[in-house]
């Protein structure tokens, strides 16, 4: 067994998804583990050089984390040949530059998403990336979820049966920081800077749509800023331009050819009442199934009760206990770093991919038709997307 090095310019992991996620519990925590291990047995080890503005904080970050090299010119980096990988977690807008920067230098790219904030600029990367023969990926963390992961099962077990319909309610107070300190950046609420709810999440819900439930056909959509002036990291109010909440329905064709009707509720503006910032509520003919971030419950057709609408009476059922929690069959990891490790074989030994640049192009496609179908008010068709 032998172990070989993998040489990762990491941009932009100053920031909290960046920091958290990528850095310390995707790539250190790969790193303490021995590398990722190949198919033959043999392991590889990712070599960090930590690379952001600020020559302070990222000079503290890789020493806090036993990070031998960082530096704040990126352009210098892209020269180094030992470092093959490139991968940004900066800011939006400067994404695709970023990328198409680090693929004409020859390196591979894996990003953050969404991998641009319009559909010309996402494309056109994407097709850069294609023609380039380097490996791409986009992040799509949210299909490595244990909760998601156990929906995936059971859809594959048949036990939905024909599947009927998707809910998916997704959010929390995010406080607006007069009162109390704001644990989102204010930038997320800007649409100039990059912000808005409909950016932010609908990337995310074209792949969980996509690879778990059905394939994204149509969208009606409608966002809100519910919350006109935030106060920012500094404590000054500033002007809310960006959407902090976004309702939708979409209409799906299901792996097998059936309609699936997607209904999407996120907000920065609710308070939780239900058990996890995140469930998805499937139906189906056979069997419908709940899942948050790590649990899923299930209730299959034999085992569904037969509740009385009487609203002169006090409710008896409860309804929540009538649902069997899907185990834990497995040991599961941090998704981002399933996913790096998917990513890093890919590269290194050609395992197969899916999570490209194409596939961040399609959460872009439909944010642009989630933000034309509330503009115009009506359905918006979201075609195949050509890359």
């Amino acid at each position: 067994m032998s172990t070989q090095t993998l040489g990762i310019i990491m941009h932009g992991v100053t920031g909290r998804m960046g920091m958290n996620q990528h850095l310390i519990r995707s790539i250190v925590a790969i790193r303490k583990q021995g590398g990722v291990t190949l198919s033959n047995g043999d392991k590889v080890m990712p070599d960090p050089i930590l690379i952001g503005r600020n020559a302070e904080k990222i000079e503290a970050l890789a020493k806090a984390h036993g990070i031998a090299r960082w530096g704040t010119d990126l352009d210098e980096a892209l020269k180094n040949k030992d470092d093959t990988l490139f991968f940004d977690a900066g800011t939006t807008q400067m994404r695709p530059t970023l990328l198409a920067k680090a693929i004409r230098a020859g390196k591979h790219v894996y990003c953050e998403k969404p991998i641009a904030t319009n559909l010309n600029e996402a494309v056109e990367i994407a097709r850069l990336a294609e023609k380039s023969g380097l490996k791409h990926g986009a992040v799509q963390d949210k299909l490595f979820l244990p909760g998601l992961r156990k929906l995936d099962m059971l859809r594959r077990a048949g036990f939905f049966g024909k599947m009927l319909s998707v809910r998916l309610e997704f959010g929390y107070w995010v406080f607006e920081g007069d009162l109390q300190p704001i644990q989102r950046p204010s930038w997320n609420y800007r649409t100039e800077d990059g912000g808005g709810m409909i950016l932010d999440m609908m990337c995310h819900w074209r792949y969980v749509l996509d690879n778990l439930f059905g394939e994204v056909k149509s969208i009606s959509c409608i966002g809100a800023t519910h919350i006109p002036q935030r106060w920012d990291e500094a404590g000054k109010p500033y002007k809310a331009t960006a959407d902090d909440a976004a309702y939708a329905t979409a209409e799906l064709v299901g792996h097998s050819g059936e309609p699936v009707i997607a209904q999407m509720n996120m907000s920065w503006a609710t308070r939780v009442n239900r058990e996890d910032l995140v469930t998805f509520h499937v139906d189906g003919t056979h069997g419908s199934a709940v899942a948050g971030l790590s649990s899923c419950k299930a209730q299959s057709r034999v085992n569904t009760p037969r509740p009385v609408w009487n609203p002169d009476e006090k409710q008896t059922m409860n309804f929540s206990d009538q649902w069997q929690e899907v185990p834990d069959t497995q040991t599961y990891d941090n998704g981002f770093k399933i996913q790096w490790e998917h990513f890093i074989r890919h590269v290194v030994e050609n395992e197969p991919y899916k999570w490209t640049l194409p596939e961040g192009a399609k959460g872009v496609q439909l944010v642009e038709a989630a933000l034309e179908s509330w503009k115009e008010r009506r359905w918006v068709d979201v075609p195949a997307l050509q890359v």
